[in-house]
């Protein structure tokens, strides 16, 4: 029978082939089993993984929930070619992440957010209209921030209109049509690019600095964040406020609320944007329905508007 460490290297190898990364749950794994071979313990017991989840003692149960779930998570695997595994039972140190509800941004917001992009200062090279068009793309197609920055020049096809995302959460690719307005914004900065760096060989991604490499996340968030406050949606001082993030949140908003307002059947079309936003489950893309008072609103019609056609 394999020790404990050689079954977890293989339960991540086997997860890891099917596109999971795993990089937070390898290390606490790897971590656990640190902690059961200082106890030269060979099987996982509840006890056993109740104490280890709880260290350390300061931080937050929400963390002891996460690693507990990890151990619970493998536990289930190993049981199946070691019978004296205890799966630690659900409901064990019990802990309920409030999501807070993101900000739905106006399109005057986005418009002023887009504007004050232009005005940032070239200092030599693309800027302004690099974070022009990663924001403006971000606001129409709903891509996270990594799967926008990891774009490269082949995953663009502007004469088709589509953008390929590739290995995007859980290492799925999918494809991304644009609009044709969007297809000309996309088309004048790769204009302005390739005039830029038309005598220095740069990296291939769409997105890149003044100095030609791909964006830095910390650089990208700290632009953001000072345009913020420049037109007004963070106070000087706020630490807190709307995130680029949610420009994500309100594209998959606005497309239900259209798809509503249109008197399209939601149920039946939301797989689809569930797979247009790359999301793992369709239930991630429910939750858009009960957090939003307007998609409640706008369902409730709907239920109300068929009430009435029955009686």
């Amino acid at each position: 029978m394999n020790t404990l460490r050689q079954a977890v290297q293989e339960y991540l190898t086997m997860r890891r082939s099917l596109g999971f990364k795993l990089r937070d749950a390898g290390r606490l794994l790897l971590a656990f089993v640190k902690f059961m071979e200082q106890r030269r313990a060979s099987y996982i017991t509840t006890k056993l993984a109740l104490v280890w989840a709880q260290q350390p003692s300061t931080v937050q149960p929400a963390e002891w929930t996460r690693r507990l779930s990890v151990v619970r998570t493998f536990a289930r695997h190993r049981s199946a070619t070691d019978p004296r595994t205890q799966i630690p039972p659900e409901g064990l140190l019990p802990h309920r992440p409030k999501r807070a509800r993101p900000y739905l941004y106006t399109a005057k917001e986005i418009r002023r957010l887009l504007r004050a992009a232009l005005s940032l200062p070239a200092c030599g090279g693309l800027r302004p209209w690099t974070y022009y068009c990663l924001f403006g793309l971000l606001s129409v197609t709903g891509l996270r921030l990594g799967e926008a920055c990891n774009l490269e020049l082949q995953d663009v096809d502007l004469k088709t209109g589509v953008l390929t995302i590739r290995s995007g959460k859980f290492g799925k690719s999918r494809l991304i049509p644009v609009h044709p307005s969007t297809r000309r914004v996309l088309a004048d900065y790769l204009a302005r690019r390739n005039r830029q760096w038309a005598r220095r060989a740069v990296f291939s991604y769409l997105f890149v600095s003044n100095w030609g490499n791909r964006l830095d996340y910390g650089q990208i968030h700290r632009t953001f964040y000072a345009l913020s406050r420049q037109i007004g949606l963070r106070g000087p001082s706020d630490s807190h406020g709307p995130r680029i993030h949610d420009l994500r949140h309100r594209f998959a908003v606005m497309t239900l609320l259209r798809w509503y307002r249109s008197g399209k059947d939601v149920e039946r079309k939301l797989p689809y944007l569930s797979a247009y936003l790359g999301h793992v489950h369709v239930s991630d893309t429910y939750w858009y329905l009960s957090a939003w008072p307007e998609l409640m609103h706008e369902a409730m019609s709907r239920l109300e508007h068929c009430w009435e056609g029955q009686s």
